[in-house]
């Protein structure tokens, strides 16, 4: 098995399969309210914090984006159709922490989503219990590519940055994981890795037991 202390997880994209139907209801609701290119922009949102999106919103549509409210119908929507347990997991999401814990590696969560909404997925997917420390996007300063989330998640399993695994989806997370220092594996979701990627990752593989045979290789 590979020598390291620690896995640092990211959420959306890689332990639920949350990107593709979060993506489904802004669009849907950007439909309604007659604004374009939704798609695109929802992309340049993966993986940075809510006051990084609300950013990239009045970017794209004018400062006077009404960022607040379409995040709250957004997340009522995606709580009324997948709260409960609902919201479907990445294949091997639940078994990759399981088989880091028998093999005595340390595990974090480090997601740029709000705390409450992380508890909620967490807990509905009987999964709060899993991990050793969880920080979220309402406790940092500063939004991935920023590599501060990461930093934070270490130092509180008490593990040194090169000697950590993050687990990334997004262009964002990737480059943060490099900037802290730590061992960097991308397994896309809706974003296909470019060339900087590929410079950045340590590797890139398919999906989470893909993970699992790389790290106990």
């Amino acid at each position: 098995m590979k020598d390291f202390d620690a896995v640092l997880f990211d959420m959306d994209g890689v332990i639920f399969d949350s990107e593709r139907v979060q993506r489904a209801i802004w669009c849907e609701l950007a439909a309604e309210q007659g604004l374009g290119d939704m798609e695109r922009v929802y992309a340049r949102c993966i993986g940075v914090t809510v006051p990084a999106t609300g950013e990239i919103l009045r970017e794209a549509y004018g400062e006077a984006f009404p960022w607040e409210r379409f995040r709250e119908e957004t997340t009522r929507r995606y709580r009324a159709r997948y709260g409960g347990g609902r919201l479907p997991l990445k294949p091997g999401a639940s078994v990759l922490p399981a088989q880091l814990r028998a093999a005595g590696r340390q595990l974090a969560l480090a997601s740029s989503t709000p705390r409450s909404l992380v508890e909620t997925w967490l807990e509905g997917a009987g999964l709060a219990d899993v991990f050793d420390a969880v920080v979220t996007g309402d406790e940092v300063a500063h939004s991935k590519p920023d590599p501060e989330i990461f930093l934070l998640a270490a130092a509180r399993l008490g593990a040194e940055p090169a000697r950590c695994y993050v687990i990334e989806d997004s262009y964002n997370g990737v480059r943060a994981g490099h900037a802290a220092g730590m061992h960097t594996l991308m397994v896309p979701d809706l974003l296909v890795p470019d060339g900087e990627m590929r410079r950045l990752a340590e590797a890139i593989l398919p999906d989470l037991p893909a993970v699992w045979r790389y790290l106990s290789a």
